[in-house]
């Protein structure tokens, strides 16, 4: 069961937007690998896209912002999985893979808890970004505007964030 957290935890993390840059620089050849990608691509532009016109719909006012934090975070993983960084994404893999390793060995000697585990393996954070965005389809499905509005306000704060992250992280 332990291993089986571990190992969910881990695909969590390698899933995360930030970690997309631990892939090789060298282009993998396994088909299956490429059409995941794509279709993690896709799913990606499907939910920026949906996300824009939600702010359409209820924080117009913020659509400016909301276009700059996106195509800032865009310009941003570019950089980060350019060549010139293959460098900085292994060692920060490196560092994350000994962090992981040492939470599991961890978790595995009883010192901390599943719900510890997780919330070390994620930097902290609970992923709150990817409930925010499903509590933000709920508002808009229910007509909730006001929840909508609250909840869009705070996902900008979180690219705000994000991007603030990785810039830290390309000038290190």
């Amino acid at each position: 069961m332990k291993l089986k957290v571990f190992f969910l935890a881990l695909g969590i993390v390698l899933s995360s937007a930030g970690v997309a840059a631990a892939q090789p620089t060298v282009p993998d050849t396994n088909r299956d690998h490429h059409h995941h990608h794509k279709d993690w691509h896709a799913k990606m532009l499907k939910r920026e896209q949906l996300l824009l016109s939600w702010v359409d719909q209820y924080t117009p006012e913020k659509k400016a912002e909301w276009t700059r934090a996106i195509a800032e975070k865009k310009e941003l993983r570019k950089q980060w999985m350019s060549p010139e960084n293959a460098q900085k994404r292994e060692q920060w893999k490196k560092e994350k893979m000994g962090k992981m390793q040492e939470l599991k060995k961890q978790l595995e000697e009883g010192k901390i808890t599943k719900e510890q585990f997780m919330k070390e393996v994620h930097g902290g954070k609970n992923m709150a970004h990817w409930k925010s965005f499903r509590d933000l389809k709920t508002a808009v499905d229910n007509k909730d505007d006001k929840q909508a509005r609250e909840i869009l306000n705070r996902l900008l704060v979180h690219y705000k964030a994000h991007n603030a992250k990785m810039k830290k992280m390309l000038a290190e």
